[in-house]
């Protein structure tokens, strides 16, 4: 395998969110608002990066009927070291979102990668997968926080100044005057925003995959 089809695949085809709708709790409950999103993206990569390269450093070190234990303990790390740098440099954000990067560290999205790649693969070719699997979670993240906060409130980016200190105070971006749905920013709306979101984007992978290999059809033949 190719670095670039292992980081394509994480990204698109085996998207944890809307491809294997993994790690669901933390992204319906964290994307109210951009802000929290971005900051749960930024803590979710520092651990499936950390935690995955890690692993495949030590695969040969680790003995095979303790690598779920050890695997655990590596991500539970990363995971302490990352709240614990949320809480010393964003404190308000860590108190919305605290909670949901504790539990990143039992999720499948990171373990499961950790069993199926990480402990079979050499550094390099882990790191692209990890990379490339935050970058997937992250973009999932964001879009819909985006969406989420914009139906709800009609603004992007409120709240700026939790994740990037005073200097963000006027980052916020009043988009429209009168919000359209503001369910978007209730548990039901998440769910159904998401729900929406996620059947767009398998339907756009489709047409991508069946396009490629699609035959000319636009000239046509006449008789003389």
């Amino acid at each position: 395998m190719t670095k670039g089809f292992i980081f394509k695949n994480a990204v698109l085809e085996r998207n944890p969110a809307w491809a294997q709708l993994l790690g669901l709790c933390p992204l319906l409950a964290v994307s109210n608002t951009m802000i929290n999103a971005l900051g749960l993206a930024i803590a979710s990569t520092a651990v499936i990066v950390g935690s995955n390269t890690c692993i495949s450093a030590l695969r040969r070190f680790i003995p095979a009927e303790a690598r779920l234990p050890c695997f655990v303990l590596i991500i539970a790390t990363f995971t302490t070291v990352t709240s614990a740098w949320l809480e010393a440099y964003a404190y308000d954000l860590y108190l919305k979102i605290a909670l949901f990067v504790q539990i990143l560290v039992t999720i499948c999205m990171i373990l499961g990668r950790a069993e199926a790649f990480a402990s079979r693969q050499n550094i390099g070719n882990t790191v692209v997968d990890a990379v490339g699997t935050a970058l997937g979670f992250a973009l999932a993240l964001l879009l819909l926080g985006a969406i989420r906060e914009l139906l709800a409130t009609g603004t992007l980016l409120a709240n700026a100044d939790l994740l990037f200190g005073p200097t963000a105070v006027n980052w916020p971006i009043q988009v429209m005057q009168t919000p359209l749905l503001p369910i978007a920013a209730t548990p039901p709306g998440a769910f159904l925003v998401a729900g929406l979101m996620f059947a767009a984007g398998n339907v756009m992978l489709n047409t991508l995959k069946t396009g490629i290999n699609r035959p000319d059809r636009g000239h046509s033949h006449e008789r003389s």
